[in-house]
């Protein structure tokens, strides 16, 4: 595998240019500037919010010197409360070529737009001799979520992606999972498998932090098309989530933007911290992935069992249907059917391999079904966190 080496000593499996608005009234300019390169490596992300949110800012800043990205173009009305000039200092920090544009100051949106295609076109030709640096396994970061899920999909994909997760940690890569929400009545199973007695207090607190989040906003994990799809409960739901998690000790406990800092297995908490307030909706399978990206995946694996389309910007997503019938139906968008496991056509092991493969494909270069598509979805909102504590890295 050959990928690209970052100044922070990180490597890329991807090289792409990032069109971010800093405000959602920016958002017309960045998509038609983004929209100019169909087919090429230039990705449109941004954040809508004009009042300043710490979480955004730190999300903004990781995903634009991911080691996917190769460079970044800021979009700002000019007018919005984002430290726009501090985030593009940080681009070029990282060694990376980076520009703002002003829409009030460049003299409105036809200006703006023709200055950000000229420079992504060129920078589009200076990232071309980024250096290249052979990756393995241990230099990858992988995340996963689970979303339309069905009566499936805690019995083939899910624990598939357990088994691959066995094998990356074993081989010293890092691997993410999350879904707190999903979790709640695992919190003891889960936390047994803590590398420390202080890890597993915090992973517990996790746990009854999102059972009280959920509880006073109303919220929950179980939608309809779980019930079509054949789940009962939210207790049958949850376990099958969990099973993405696998088998290996828990190193950490990370929330968005936190960097595992040595490979391991590491749950994400995504659940604000603080009394509810403001901008926390119920599950997104995107906003999840966006965070997971933001503390450094290379890639997501995602499962499902009704089918589920979506992808994402910056980092390629690979998708493991659990359902054969949904395979069947949907299989253009689909990377690895799972569900050949309920036709004994293949076991969990196989699929596991399989899946872990895939990883190795896609770290090669070999685009997945949702890249092919197009696929870029992104959504970052307003969200409140503090900083985690010594008990949830490894020493």
């Amino acid at each position: 595998m050959q990928g690209y080496l970052r100044s922070d000593g990180r490597k890329g499996i991807r090289n792409v240019i990032v069109v971010a608005y800093l405000v959602e009234c920016a958002h017309h300019v960045a998509r038609e500037i983004s929209s100019s390169f169909k087919g090429q490596s230039v990705h449109l992300i941004g954040f809508p919010g004009c009042f300043p949110n710490a979480y955004a800012d730190r999300i903004m800043n990781a995903l634009c010197t991911h080691p996917n990205v190769g460079g970044a173009l800021l979009v700002s009305l000019g007018c919005e409360s984002f430290n726009r000039n501090r985030l593009l200092d940080n681009i070029k920090a990282s060694g990376r070529p980076g520009h703002l544009i002003g829409i009030q100051k460049q003299g409105g949106t036809r200006k703006a737009i023709s200055e950000g295609k000229e420079w992504v076109a060129n920078a589009l030709q200076q990232i071309e001799s980024v250096e290249k640096a052979n990756i393995n396994i241990t230099d990858l970061v992988i995340g996963t979520v689970c979303g339309g899920s069905d009566a499936t999909s805690g019995i083939t994909a899910n624990p598939a992606v357990g088994r691959a997760f066995d094998m990356l940690v074993e081989k010293k890569g890092t691997a993410i999972f999350e879904e707190t929400g999903e979790m709640i009545g695992l919190e003891n199973v889960m936390s047994q498998r803590a590398v420390s007695p202080g890890l597993s207090e915090e992973l517990r607190k996790s746990v009854e932090k999102a059972a009280r989040y959920y509880t006073i906003m109303g919220h929950g994990s179980f939608a309809p098309g779980n019930a079509d799809g054949g789940l009962t409960t939210i207790e049958e739901k949850s376990m099958g989530a969990y099973c993405k998690s696998g088998n290996s000790p828990i190193s950490g406990l990370i929330k968005p933007g936190d960097i595992p800092t040595k490979s391991g297995l590491y749950l994400m908490d995504v659940v604000p911290d603080g009394e509810p307030r403001f901008g926390f909706p119920n599950i997104s399978d995107n906003a999840e992935i966006v965070e997971m990206i933001a503390s450094g995946s290379h890639m997501i694996l995602f499962t499902t069992g009704r089918g589920s389309v979506v992808g994402s910007a910056i980092s390629p997503v690979i998708k493991i249907c659990a359902n054969p019938e949904t395979y069947d139906r949907m299989s253009d968008d689909m990377d690895i059917n799972a569900g050949k496991i309920l036709l004994n056509e293949a076991t969990l092991e196989e699929i596991g391999n399989e899946i872990f493969e895939t990883i190795l494909q896609t770290a090669s270069g070999k685009p997945s079904c949702s890249e092919e598509l197009g696929h870029q979805e992104f959504i970052l909102t307003y969200k409140t966190f503090e900083p985690i504590g010594p008990s949830c890295l490894p020493a």
